[in-house]
């Protein structure tokens, strides 16, 4: 598989571990000092909304900041138009990003109705905005060192107490 490959599968995993709220698979894509910063593009202006340090505080973070999904319930992270450059053991990849909130409709106890037909439930985007990780190629194949996470939207999350 080529680097450019490589780099783009890294974050075909990154997405897939979020939607599965997999916190020791998203850790695994980062070298053990990576660091994520997650941004607000405000009217051009890049406003920072929290950092995680290191493999284990990005996994807490999945643990207990990304929300479990309710019945029938997932999201669906979707990646697009991944500009990757390399430059020997280094790599960016700038790609944007949607987040779509999929909830399966309950089938009713008699089954469903004649006429239903295809898929029930709804889809909805919730989240947008770019994935701009930095990459390290190492012995466990290319990992992230740095991802800045720009949403499009202003962010809430869970305060601590």
């Amino acid at each position: 598989m080529s680097d450019a490959l490589a780099v783009r599968e890294v974050m075909a995993r990154y997405v897939r571990a979020a939607d599965h709220r997999n916190p020791e698979a998203m850790a695994g894509l980062f070298t053990e000092e990576g660091r994520v910063e997650i941004l607000y593009d405000k009217d051009g202006g890049e406003t920072m909304l929290g950092v995680l340090e290191g493999r284990e505080a990005i996994a807490d973070a999945v643990r207990h900041m990304m929300a479990p999904h309710a019945p029938r319930a997932w999201s669906h992270h979707t990646t697009h138009d991944a500009i990757v450059e390399i430059d020997g053991e280094r790599a960016t990849l700038d790609a944007q990003f949607i987040v779509f909130s999929v909830q399966g409709a309950k089938e009713p106890s008699s089954g469903w109705p004649a006429d239903a037909f295809g898929a029930q439930g709804t889809i909805t985007p919730i989240e947008s905005g770019y994935y701009r990780p930095e990459l390290r190629k190492t012995e466990e194949g290319w990992r992230i060192t740095r991802l800045r996470i720009l949403h499009d939207l202003p962010m809430a999350f869970p305060r601590s107490e």
